[in-house]
């Protein structure tokens, strides 16, 4: 497949890496994060809290895992902090799996502690119609005046197989193996 760069000129493969810019480097923080906080961990197994964190660990995501769960002293054997903004390092990505009435809290404390991006798998918004359509629009609100990035909510999570990363922050097994996507 072939694409025009950027200022319209020079056709190129799209399979030719894009130099980091504006538009490619908003998304790292998602895309190739250092720390993921997953906020609702849980040590319940059967829980998508749990099991993002598991996946995460068990995949061996290169950067640093903090679960969030205010009940729990760890989740699958790594600490748990009570808050985000307790948390002893800057948050590239949150991963949001709480109900959906703790949503915007959430993502409030996410904004205020500086973390980068949320991905929100947390349903309840605008799919159900309703009050949920208020709802996602306030979640846009905070993450907009927070400048945060977000992927959902009401979604899978993120996959970077990138064995740089090697990333499954989503509840589903097993992980895809790395390598061009079709």
């Amino acid at each position: 497949m072939l694409a025009r760069d950027d200022d319209g000129g020079d056709i190129r493969s799209v399979t030719t890496p894009i130099p980091a810019g504006p538009t490619t480097g908003a998304l790292d923080a998602i895309l190739k994060p250092r720390t993921i906080a997953v906020v609702g961990a849980s040590r319940a197994p059967n829980t998508i809290g749990h099991q993002i964190v598991a996946n995460l660990v068990e995949r061996r995501f290169t950067g640093a895992v903090y679960p969030v769960n205010p009940k729990a002293h760890a989740v699958c054997a790594i600490p748990a902090w009570a808050s985000v903004s307790a948390l002893p390092a800057p948050i590239d990505v949150a991963v949001v799996a709480v109900p959906k009435e703790h949503v915007i809290g959430v993502a409030e404390e996410c904004g205020t502690a500086g973390v980068k991006s949320l991905v929100v798998i947390s349903a309840g918004f605008r799919e159900v119609g309703g009050d949920g359509i208020e709802r996602e629009r306030r979640l846009l609100e905070v993450t907009r005046r927070h400048g945060m990035r977000m992927v959902g909510p009401n979604c899978m999570g993120m996959i970077n197989t990138d064995p740089a990363y090697s990333m499954n922050a989503t509840f589903v097994q097993p992980m895809p193996p790395f390598g061009p996507a079709a």
